[in-house]
């Protein structure tokens, strides 16, 4: 129930006062976050929760199956926002085992209009097919195609013209792809990170 959620705000609200008096004054001000989160909607998944930092110290966007959409404007607003305004040099792509967006993009019955949002993830699906083909499990092959996802969701982000006019400044903007297992809470790198191209020249100022 909504007063239920209200009285869970109060609590936390002043449980934070009584722990750190300038906490909310100091949120208030500005903020500063070091990673800018790409994630799943999944309600199990909160990037600050997950990765155990503090509100203010990670800049979030979620849709269903973290998918980069090249199209998405909500995506890419979020993302200039944060390299451009909030100087977030550390962008994060995460994706989850058991995602219920790589599951439904695995199934041959209809879902609406979540069916156009994951056709980036049947298109990898087909692309990865004889890969996927030698997992011994459906799950299994779901999990490495949430994987798959993530590879291609960093991929896409460093081609934004957001990325490249910031490696083009010469700013050190870095884009990194994890994996959440749900079984065990832990976060996995998945060693696709993406950094400034040594052969990016900076503009002339």
């Amino acid at each position: 129930m909504l007063s239920d959620l209200l009285q869970r705000n109060r609590d936390w609200a002043e449980g934070r006062s009584a722990a750190e008096p300038e906490f909310f004054a100091r949120l208030a001000v500005q903020q500063v976050p070091e990673f800018f989160w790409i994630g799943c909607s999944d309600s199990r998944i909160s990037a600050n929760v997950v990765a155990g930092l503090d509100p203010g110290e990670v800049f979030v966007h979620r849709n269903v199956a973290n998918v980069v959409h090249s199209s998405d404007l909500n995506l890419l607003s979020a993302l200039e926002f944060a390299v451009d305004a909030l100087n977030v040099r550390e962008i994060v792509v995460c994706g989850h085992h058991g995602c219920g967006g790589v599951k439904a993009a695995t199934e041959e019955i209809a879902h609406g209009l979540a069916d156009h949002w994951l056709e980036p993830i049947r298109r990898l699906g087909r692309a990865y097919a004889l890969d996927l083909a030698r997992l011994d499990s459906a799950e299994a092959r779901r999990d490495k195609l949430a994987e798959l996802n993530v590879v291609e969701g960093v991929r896409r982000v460093a081609e934004t013209p957001i990325l490249q006019a910031a490696w083009k400044r010469g700013e050190d903007v870095r884009v990194h792809g994890l994996i959440y297992g749900l079984k065990d809470g832990r976060l996995r790198d998945l060693q696709c990170s993406v950094a400034r191209p040594r052969n990016v020249t900076e503009a002339e100022t």
